[in-house]
């Protein structure tokens, strides 16, 4: 795979990739014939929540979600998903989107009214995140805000990535599990410093009175992926290298499945457990990337989206015996 720059990976657009979903077949039951057995569930016949309507301002680490989402959206068996436009600022920060989305972003949110709006900063605080907030809350009161915690970006803090510039990082095969447990943990911290300034300020406004921003925590589940792969845990990944296609972190098609799962998980907040695999792990033409890996894929991203509890979803509750 060829290995791009943040700045030069803006001119490549996002691939569509669409999976189709098999039709159910009702069969006739005579009542002198012994009852069918159920049919096993899918996502598919699973409760559907209706589609989302989605603007996103993302750098590299997120260009390529919204495909693979709305692939997955449409094999679970949503209707009316639909992108109104991804904004693709190379390495920048969410202000910087906001400062250059007046014909992208911003138009999408005024002329749209989208539900949900997603946005991958840099670091934390930024005020980009702010002002779409706010900007999006006036053209649409009941607009939702998903903010991801992006993975380590080469290899360091996220805080200090686009400072540093990957100077003094450890190659990603010579990171120990004892690193990842603080490596990115500065920026995580920030991430939800911010986020939770954001909804105590909108829940005490008698105009919105709740919670409006959530985030997508792939920086967690990118390091409990890593901490696998490390330990031989996780079948089909020998080392974190096979996660990045180069320093800067940019992903490989596993990393982009999971990744999109995460998004899946918080924004429809139904669990991608039993999706099929997607059109980018079936590309690679990879045995290893079979359905019991991407099975493992959408278990993990499950499990860390409902252990965050920023998320805004929560594992469904059992039901009593």
């Amino acid at each position: 795979m060829a290995h791009f720059s943040w700045r030069n990976r803006i001119l490549l657009a996002s691939s569509a990739c669409m999976v189709a979903l098999a039709a159910f077949t009702a069969c006739q039951t005579f009542a002198a014939a012994p009852a069918a057995a159920p049919a096993t569930t899918t996502p598919a016949q699973a409760d559907k929540p209706a589609g989302h309507k989605i603007v996103y301002a993302s750098h590299s680490l997120m260009w390529d979600v919204p495909d693979i989402l709305t692939e997955e959206v449409k094999a679970y068996g949503i209707v009316d998903h639909k992108i109104l436009g991804v904004q693709r600022n190379g390495f920048s920060t969410t202000a910087a989107m906001w400062q250059s989305g007046a014909s992208q972003s911003k138009k999408w949110m005024q002329d749209g009214k989208p539900d949900d709006f997603v946005t991958s900063p840099m670091e934390m605080p930024d005020t980009g995140v702010d002002n779409y907030v706010a900007f999006g809350l006036e053209q649409n009161p009941n607009m939702r805000f998903f903010i991801q915690n992006n993975w380590a970006g080469f290899n360091m803090d996220g805080n200090l990535a686009g400072k540093m510039m990957g100077r003094g990082a450890k190659p990603w095969d010579q990171t120990t599990v004892e690193d990842l447990k603080t490596l990115n943990t500065t920026c995580e911290n920030a991430f939800n410093d911010q986020i939770k300034k954001i909804n105590e300020k909108y829940k005490a406004d008698p105009k919105i009175g709740r919670e409006v921003a959530f985030i997508i925590p792939t920086s967690e589940g990118n390091t409990e992926l890593r901490t696998l792969v490390i330990q031989g845990k996780f079948a089909g990944l020998d080392k974190q290298s096979d996660l990045f296609a180069d320093q800067i972190g940019h992903p490989k098609p596993p990393l982009w499945a999971f990744n999109s799962y995460m998004h899946f998980a918080c924004i429809y907040g139904k669990s991608p457990v039993g999706l099929p695999i997607p059109a980018v792990l079936k590309k690679t033409n990879n045995p290893k990337f079979d359905e019991d890996f991407n099975k493992r894929l959408q278990e993990l991203a499950w499990k860390t989206v409902i252990n965050h509890p920023l998320s805004g979803v929560k594992a469904p509750e059992k039901a009593a015996k």
